[in-house]
């Protein structure tokens, strides 16, 4: 038995390997493919069916996901993006819940309203994985592609506490206020959760010299988060996406480079591997789903009709929400662009009475962050062209068809359900998927300006190197061949001189100017973050830079 399991797992593995590299070189996302292929296996006889506890995919697999994705998405960029995120990952959440709960009220006979709107917010998430891994292949621009990743991290909390809320309803009475001050309670205290296991974590692992052990770590982070919440009757799901994007943010502040590289590629291991794996899954599981309809009496064919039809209001109502919610973004820029000006206006206001002039240090950092908010966001307006694609991303994913597998054995139509469930997530994975590089290659949507992002990053590296300098110029007994060869081994825009000298009796003067140098450029680059002045793309590049550096001066110091 245990070597069957082993040679199940190994096939499994280099499975998904293969059809990963098999999809990228068809140029097709890899979820696509695994689905495909998990339909077929499914139905080859003799492959045992498969029976995986929906509940193992939404409580083991979900968090881990999340929290990968919700680690490496920049807190600035999410804060920007807030308004068309909520748009889309609560709004349009629940407007989806409505509308196709109303369909499958009116279609299945007999289907309650509590189960018809607990159907529909199962369908009602996207999956953004298959849409963010085409749309970086073909240069969709970066706050394109922030959105889509937002959306994708929050919406799965919208749905599943709507989905909760009419679970509940089929044993009561349950108000929209109930329902509405559910919502409420559940985000307030999954943020609040969030923010206090992030902050412990990063803290803890700061206190880890060791890149295995804070990685190993880390991996327990995401269900630190998740339990307590659910426990609390909250959203796990949200906790879980609050830890992430916070421990991304304060990472560079308190964990070592070599750490924090590590962690992201054994984290990118793990999230390649659980992705694949559950899109596979979603594959495997039609062929058992078919023959329990068949076993409960129903016709295939009428629940796959009732799916496409689904299937056709989720895709109709998100390119419906999308067209205004694009040309709300552009009202809205223009509104913060009337602001900032209002509030230069203040600053410059020399006769501003005593509580203005005493509060004056923060508000100039809070117009400095929306002068970078408001540079940031017109260069990367996005047009008819970008909410097209943006419309046309609304896959759904494997976590549709687990969270439809939650429903209680005792609903009725359950099998039929969740039939309709998985035609909704595979048609518009497939029929989306498949066409979306097209769809995207017509609309034209133009990518990230390279020059806009090099004058960028120059700008950030000039005030870098403004703080190395400083550094240097207070280091005034640290010989001159020291001097040299630590600016020209930093992140300081200065030529290089022209014969480096050999320190080899300074090594831990060197050493230690140069852990200044590199102390005062994080901190300035930590500022920037924290204030969002510049964007993420070139803060990212700088932390790179700077990170390389760190290791490099870490492997150093034993032979100090």
């Amino acid at each position: 038995m245990g070597m069957n399991v082993t040679l199940v797992l190994v096939a499994g593995v280099v499975s998904l390997v293969a059809v990963a590299a098999f999809s990228d070189r068809l140029g097709l996302a890899a979820p696509l493919s695994l689905v495909v292929i998990g339909a077929g296996l499914g139905f080859v006889p003799d492959i045992p069916d498969l029976h995986v506890e929906p509940d193992w995919v939404l409580a083991g697999v979900l968090p881990p996901l999340l929290y990968s994705a919700a680690v490496n998405m920049p807190a600035n960029d999410f804060r920007r993006n807030f308004k068309p995120i909520f748009g889309l990952a609560v709004v349009l959440v629940v407007v989806t819940t409505l509308a196709t709960g109303a369909l499958l009220h009116m279609l299945v006979p007999g289907l309650s309203w509590p189960v018809a709107f607990a159907v529909g917010a199962v369908i009602s998430p996207t999956d953004a994985v298959a849409a963010t891994s085409m749309g970086r292949r073909l240069g969709l621009p970066s706050r394109l592609l922030t959105v889509l990743e937002g959306e994708g991290l929050v919406n799965d909390a919208t749905a599943l506490v709507l989905l909760r809320s009419a679970i509940a309803a089929t044993a009561g009475a349950v108000s929209l206020w109930s329902v509405a001050g559910e919502f409420v309670y559940s985000v307030a205290v999954a943020t609040v959760i969030g923010f206090t296991v992030a902050h412990l974590g990063v803290r803890v692992r700061a206190r880890l010299n060791d890149p295995v052990l804070n990685t190993a770590t880390s991996f327990v982070v995401p269900f630190v988060a998740f339990l307590p919440a659910e426990e609390l009757g909250a959203s796990g799901v949200l906790a879980v996406v609050v830890t992430g994007v916070v421990t991304g943010f304060l990472g560079p502040r308190h964990l070592r480079a070599v750490d924090r590289l590590a962690e992201a590629a054994n984290w990118r291991t793990v999230a390649f591997l659980l992705e694949s794996g559950i899109f596979l899954f979603m594959g495997l599981v039609l062929h058992p789903l078919v023959e329990d309809v068949d076993a409960a009496h129903v016709s295939v064919g009428q629940s796959v009709l009732l799916g496409l039809a689904a299937t056709l209001v989720v895709i109709v109502l998100r390119l419906a929400y999308v067209a205004p919610l694009v040309g709300g973004m552009r009202r809205d820029e223009r509104r913060r662009t009337f602001r900032l000006e209002r509030a230069k206006e203040w600053l410059a206001d020399d006769e501003a009475p005593a509580w203005r002039r005493g509060r004056r240090e923060r508000f100039e950092q809070r117009v400095a962050q929306a002068s970078a908010d408001v540079r940031l966001l017109s260069g990367h307006r996005l047009g008819r062209r970008a909410g097209l694609v943006l419309g046309w991303s609304g896959m759904r994913g494997a976590i549709t068809v687990a969270a439809a597998m939650t429903l209680p054995p005792a609903t009725p139509h359950r099998p039929q359900l969740i039939l309709i469930a998985f035609v909704v997530a595979a048609t518009t994975l497939l029929v989306q998927g498949l066409s979306l590089p097209g769809v995207i290659r017509a609309a034209k949507v133009p990518g990230d300006d390279p020059a806009q992002l090099r004058a960028e990053y120059a700008d950030l590296v000039q005030e870098l190197s403004e703080s190395g300098r400083r550094v240097l110029d207070a280091a005034r007994d640290a010989p001159a061949p020291v001097l040299d060869k630590v600016r020209a081994d930093s992140l300081i825009q200065d030529p290089p001189p022209e014969d480096r000298p050999r320190l080899e009796d300074a090594r831990q003067t060197y050493i230690d100017l140069r852990k200044e140098v590199l102390s005062a450029q994080r901190a300035t680059l930590i500022a920037n973050r924290t204030n969002g002045l510049y964007s993420s793309e070139a803060l990212d590049h700088a932390q790179h830079t700077l990170d390389r550096e760190e290791i490099t001066l870490d492997q150093l110091l034993p032979d100090a």
